[in-house]
């Protein structure tokens, strides 16, 4: 706040707030939920995220102890061979790395029950490092370095290798990167794009002894994913998107579980019906009882050399493509997936009528079924035996595979709350989130360094989240760039108001509401009434409206639910009710009429020779309407008005471009008559775009690209640069989240970052407040009348 007299400079106002602290630095309360699980390896304990902190319960108690109990943030937690130890990733002292806690007296052998347990820094480097897992011996721990490559530490040494160099991944989101060691520790399954695949991953095999090139498996142009080794890593199971169907528009793909064999032997064995099956396990029974016999005569040594031998895994992966197997029955919206020891029955979470069930596949018998209902998304830990399956959806829980009973997992644990601490953390974070992982490594060039010291001296007097985000708010707002900023969460209305889906007549001054206008699919055009234009509100569930008093309280709470009015028609004198639903918003309906306002301006001064559409959003629903209006009502037309103004973006600017930028190559005739043409799946005739000023990150990369590639003309106002792809970060107090844009597109024709370069329309038409409300949209009709001078000059 600034004052200036006549004459003078503006000078500060000195504004001192003083208030007593009345919030506690640290507040206990239960712990609530799980964000992440670990089991070990006997299936007694299960380890667990709550908030950032490591916690152990066991499998059949309640009994849970608390491992950590930071301000900062753990996570990425897995159990030693031996369930003894248990390694988590820490960001402490503003870096993260690997750390172990450990059981310190040989007689214990569960943490919740353990006298004493010491904690250790495994890794010791100035560069990220989370993500850790156990070898299978667990002399070693593999984890990503920088948040991509992969690297492997001896416990006894200390000494690190690299087994995968982090050129070969990107990581978009923290926790995205998938990899799993081999049974004998001597491979390691991953994902990775190699060379500018970002959008469809492959599964690498490295060599975990030291670094090599990663061998690709898959070698797919669709995304294949999460493998994991299975029947003694003699196979591995993976998702792939290959036979999924697609969606028509952005992202999104239905997925299957497949398996890849790296052994002869165990591949035909898989292919086996019952009878092949018993038979071969006679056979092999028959040479373990031989084998048995000859140990008897003193060839001890030789069996144990055989059975060393074994253990080593020898990948044949020469013909590791040419045994591949689909194991799903349907493509589907897929959670997770396990396969059984054995390798007869598949486990996964889809969801096929309703919720996401855990279904089972019985790959001898060829059957299929639910095996527990309503199990909800998460991941799934197959137990060492193979007798239970543990998921974890907040709620702990473990599954029986023979019955498909669900075993809740019980907590009973102390979270120590440190709101202080924990957004000193949190605002640290988000700092060096950006710092890392920001599209321009410069950061627009600002003294990123400068405005953390500006900014962090707020934060031992900020006592609420509301305000706590607005300071980080603020922070990210020096950063000149869209897609961040954050957001606090404190919940929905607890009675949200309803709305009837009408325009008042603000002129009216009398007692009730006079309605101006019923909007089309409102209430009151759902139920048979004589309520019209004219007519006035007098009465709300039986209470008056009185002139000058705010309506709205008589609506709190009644959304979605009956609502009574009483009506008076001056045009008839005649009073009655009407009983309607109340609405929760009136957007849709809102959205509905200003289209169809929009398409009729189109049509009445094209004469119906040009179609209207609007893209609402850049996503899958927006560009199956963009289809259908195209190449459905407005077949017939001559050209086309493709509206994206007031889009706030997603993912679809090659599809938009793909479908209007259609060449007529051939036509179907017939017997002479025309009934169709090819490309048969595309807009050929004209078009132009829509744009204005809140245009929003791919609805600014959308019409760039329609410009850039000469599909049309762009039409309306200036068009901000906004062309970044986000991580919206959720924090350890769920009701924070910040984002991060990252990926920067960049103009290869100018060298250049899309992000703040602002796009400029070929025809520039703003609409000015005042036309607006008076419901002339001057970019609309200038769109529509370059069309039909374009068409008189053709």
């Amino acid at each position: 706040i600034y004052t200036m007299k006549e004459g003078g400079e503006p000078e500060k106002v000195a504004v001192e707030i003083i208030a007593d602290k009345q919030d506690r630095d640290l507040i206990k309360s239960p712990v609530r939920y799980a964000d992440e699980i670990a089991v070990s390896k006997d299936g007694k304990q299960v380890a667990f995220i709550y908030r950032g902190d490591v916690y152990v319960t066991m499998t059949d108690y309640a009994t849970t102890r608390r491992i950590t109990n930071t301000a900062e943030q753990e996570r990425d937690l897995d159990f030693a061979p031996d369930g003894r130890s248990l390694i988590y990733s820490s960001e402490r002292d503003g870096l993260w790395q690997v750390y172990m806690a450990s059981i310190v007296n040989d007689d214990e052998k569960m943490f919740p029950y353990a006298t004493e347990i010491k904690e250790e820094r495994v890794t010791n480097s100035d560069n990220v490092s989370f993500q850790p897992l156990f070898s299978p011996d667990g002399k070693e721990i593999a984890f990503l370095e920088n948040r991509t490559a992969i690297r492997v530490i001896n416990l006894d040494s200390k000494e690190v290798r690299t087994v995968m160099d982090g050129k070969y991944q990107y990581s978009y989101t923290d926790g995205d990167q998938w990899y799993r060691w081999s049974p004998d520790g001597k491979w390691i399954l991953s994902n990775c794009i190699f060379y500018g695949g970002w959008n469809n991953q492959d599964v690498a095999l490295l060599n975990a002894q030291k670094e090599e090139e990663p061998i690709n498996l898959t070698n797919s142009g669709y995304t294949d994913t999460q493998p994991k080794w299975v029947l003694d890593g003699k196979a591995m199971i993976w998702f792939s998107d290959r036979a999924g169907y697609r969606s028509h528009g952005s992202w999104g793909s239905e997925s299957d579980v497949y398996i890849m064999f790296f052994d002869l032997e165990a591949y035909e064995k898989f292919l086996m019906d019952e009878e092949e099956l018993a038979l071969y396990e006679e056979e092999q029974k028959l040479k373990e009882d031989a084998d048995k016999k000859d140990s008897k005569k003193g060839k001890k040594d030789k069996k144990a050399d055989k059975e060393d031998e074994a253990e080593t895994l020898v990948l044949d992966l020469d013909n590791a493509e040419y045994r591949v197997l689909r194991l799903t029955v349907n493509s589907s919206n897929l959670g997770d997936a396990v396969l059984s020891k054995d390798g007869s029955k598949l486990y996964y979470i889809t969801s096929f009528e309703g919720g996401m069930d855990l279904w089972v596949h019985d790959l001898k018998e060829d059957e299929t079924r639910i095996l527990a209902k309503g199990v909800g998304y998460g991941s799934l830990i197959l137990s060492d035996d193979g007798s239970s399956i543990f998921m974890n959806t907040g709620n702990i829980k473990k599954i029986d595979v023979a019955s498909g009973q669900i075993t809740p997992i019980e907590i009973e644990g102390i979270f120590d709350y440190k709101p202080y601490a924990e957004r000193e953390y949190i605002f640290d974070h988000a700092w060096r989130q950006v710092k890392e992982k920001f599209y321009d490594p410069d950061i627009h060039g600002i003294d990123w360094e400068g405005y953390k010291a500006e900014y962090e001296k707020f934060l031992p007097y900020v006592t609420n989240n509301y305000d706590f985000a607005d300071v980080l708010g603020e922070l990210l707002g020096e950063l000149n760039a869209s897609h961040t900023g954050a957001r606090y969460y404190g919940g929905s209305a607890a009675y949200p108001t309803a709305r009837l889906g009408v325009f008042l007549d603000e002129s009216y001054e009398g007692d009730g509401l006079k309605i101006k206008e019923i909007i089309k699919r409102s209430p009151l055009t759902l139920v048979p009434s004589d309520v019209k234009a004219g007519c006035i509100i007098e009465k709300i569930d039986g209470e008056p409206v009185l002139a000058g008093q705010d309506y709205f309280p008589l609506l709190e709470g009644k959304a979605g639910k009956k609502i009574r009015l009483s009506i008076y028609d001056p045009e008839t004198s005649k009073r009655f009710d009407v009983v309607i639903k109340g609405l929760y918003s009136e957007s849709g309906i809102l959205y509905q009429r200003w289209v169809e306002r929009n398409r009729d301006i189109v049509d009445s001064i094209s004469g119906g020779r040009i179609g209207y559409v609007h893209i609402k959003g850049m996503d899958s629903p927006s560009f199956r309407t963009l289809y259908s209006e195209l190449l459905g009502r407005f077949r017939h037309c001559d050209a086309v008005v493709v509206d994206t103004r007031h889009n706030g973006g997603g993912w679809l600017h090659d599809d938009v471009v793909t479908l209007l930028s259609g060449k007529e190559y051939q036509q179907f005739k017939p017997r002479g008559q025309y009934i169709g043409s090819d490309p048969f799946s595309k807009w050929l005739k004209p078009s132009c775009m829509l744009v204005c000023e809140d245009n929003y990150s791919n609805a600014h990369g959308t019409p760039w690209v329609y410009q850039h590639l000469g599909i049309g003309k762009l039409v309306g106002a200036p068009v901000p640069g906004t062309m970044t792809a986000v991580w919206w970060e959720s924090q350890i107090d769920p009701t924070i989240i910040f984002g991060i844009p990252q990926v920067g597109c960049w103009d290869i024709s100018k060298g250049e970052y899309m992000e703040n370069v602002e796009l400029e329309p070929d025809i520039l038409i703003y609409n000015a407040p005042g036309d607006v409300i008076n419901g002339f949209d001057a970019q609309l009709k200038g769109a529509t009348e370059s069309l039909m001078t374009s068409e008189e000059e053709e």
